[in-house]
């Protein structure tokens, strides 16, 4: 299914025009009525969903996925764990408009991000899955679908450590729509390193916003509430992610 409103549609198109994005993160299980009620509340550009600490089937993630297209919403799905990048792919057939890797730490991690990601020329996933986001619409033309999708679908890569904090100019590679924050491993990281330059989750996303300038990569920072939005937008911030009220 392809979502009824435009606004999924064009979200990368929005992040790389720089504008200012809201998302909202709900567990997998939400339901109707239910997700159009936190979307409202923001409101909020996308939402993000996630199977890294929470407990999922693919049917879950099918269902959710097509229930957000039908309300019109981008949907952004973290993975389980970082060394499954292989299984991308298999993770976009089941609708979500985008993905997040998390706990990235290395360059070579996020080229295999991007391989299974993309379409080619761009990258090698490969086609199949009809329950892939758009696929009824377009998926009899696959020269159209697969330009489409790599024109349509977000990368998130997220960095969890002052190590590649320190390196995210390296992984903000062609591809990658967005460097997203952890902070909660990345404050734990910060507490083990006490003398380490970075002594704060906000000194590390001012330094990361530094190392994006002129690429066409974004930041994502998970404020969680709406009380550090405005904190976080005065900073710079172009993309927000709270939790539902």
């Amino acid at each position: 299914m392809e979502p009824t409103n435009s606004s999924a549609l064009t979200l990368k198109k929005r992040i790389h025009a720089g504008e200012q994005l809201l998302g909202v993160s709900v567990p997998p299980t939400t339901q109707k009525g239910r997700l159009e009620d936190i979307i409202a509340s923001g409101p909020y550009d996308f939402v993000s969903t996630d199977s890294q600490h929470t407990a999922f089937n693919e049917e879950t993630i099918v269902a959710f996925c097509e229930m957000a297209a039908e309300i019109g919403i981008h949907v952004q799905f973290r993975i389980k764990h970082t060394r499954l990048t292989y299984l991308i792919g298999n993770y976009l057939d089941l609708g979500p408009t985008g993905v997040e890797v998390p706990q990235v730490e290395t360059e070579e991690t996020v080229d295999e991000a991007v391989g299974n990601f993309y379409y080619i020329p761009d990258g090698v996933r490969s086609w199949g899955g009809r329950t892939r986001l758009g696929f009824a619409e377009r998926g009899g033309d696959h020269v159209a679908y697969r330009k489409w999708w790599n024109s349509t679908g977000v990368l998130w890569i997220q960095i969890e450590s002052l190590h590649s904090v320190s390196n995210a100019h390296i992984l903000a590679k062609p591809g990658v729509d967005c460097l997203s924050f952890g902070p909660m491993d990345l404050t734990l990281d910060i507490e083990i390193h006490p003398n380490h330059p970075f002594r704060s989750v906000d000194d590390c996303v001012k330094h990361v916003l530094k190392q994006l300038e002129g690429t066409g990569t974004k930041l994502v920072h998970r404020n969680n509430t709406s009380d550090t939005r405005q904190k976080y937008i005065d900073m710079g911030v172009p993309i927000l992610l709270e939790l539902a009220r």
